[in-house]
């Protein structure tokens, strides 16, 4: 058995321990209570930037969706696939979650694929079209600004969602636009007043 899974089985015996055997397993009040999470993450697939793991939060607090790039697209109600519209619709509307957290972070592969859409090389079947509808209006601009700035488009983005921005304006939900940078294990939240990202 490779280092990998064996790491992973042990990592699962731990979390078995930890939050689904005894008397007050956290898995078994999930069960019977179902999940009420106050916060909803839209996060990238990147394997280093694990909401849970960065936030240290236990099962049932955070509701998430990853995608490449951690993309919110605008609200578009047609017959097509939406499956981050689908994850937005569930939280914000089922579960009436309280905050929306867009999480973006330094060195995002789909940012670069963007920029540098060449490194894709043979396999690029959907990335392209994915990320294109993040803003790029100078060509000379670097992964980690871009990445930043695509948070602000999020944004917009999120209030084209017709209750997305009826519970914002109703002060029932607060949008946070976070960025991670994983040198420093540091998240940047983005001061709208002052029109930059600033340490959290």
């Amino acid at each position: 058995m490779d280092k990998s899974l064996t790491k992973m089985l042990a990592g699962y015996q731990a979390f078995r321990e930890k939050y689904a055997l005894g008397d007050y397993s956290i898995m078994e009040q999930l069960a019977v209570h179902g999940q009420k999470p106050e916060t909803m993450v839209v996060a990238c697939c990147d394997s280093r930037v694990d909401p849970s793991v960065i936030l240290q939060c236990d099962p049932g607090e955070l509701f998430t969706v990853r995608n490449v790039a951690n993309v919110v697209p605008p609200y578009e109600s047609d017959e097509k696939h939406h499956g981050t519209s689908a994850a937005l619709e569930f939280g914000i509307c089922h579960l009436n979650v309280k905050h929306l957290i867009v999480l973006g972070h330094s060195q995002c592969g789909g940012i670069n694929a963007l920029l540098h859409s060449e490194s894709l090389e043979t396999h690029n079947d959907f990335i392209s079209n994915w990320v294109s509808g993040i803003q790029c209006e100078s060509p000379s601009v670097d992964d980690d600004t871009l990445a930043k700035e695509a948070l602000i488009t999020y944004h917009k983005n999120c209030l084209s969602f017709p209750w997305i921005k009826t519970r914002v304006e109703n002060k029932q939900l607060m949008i946070h636009l976070w960025f991670f940078t994983i040198k420093e294990g540091q998240i940047y939240t983005y001061d709208a007043k002052e029109a930059c990202f600033v340490p959290l």
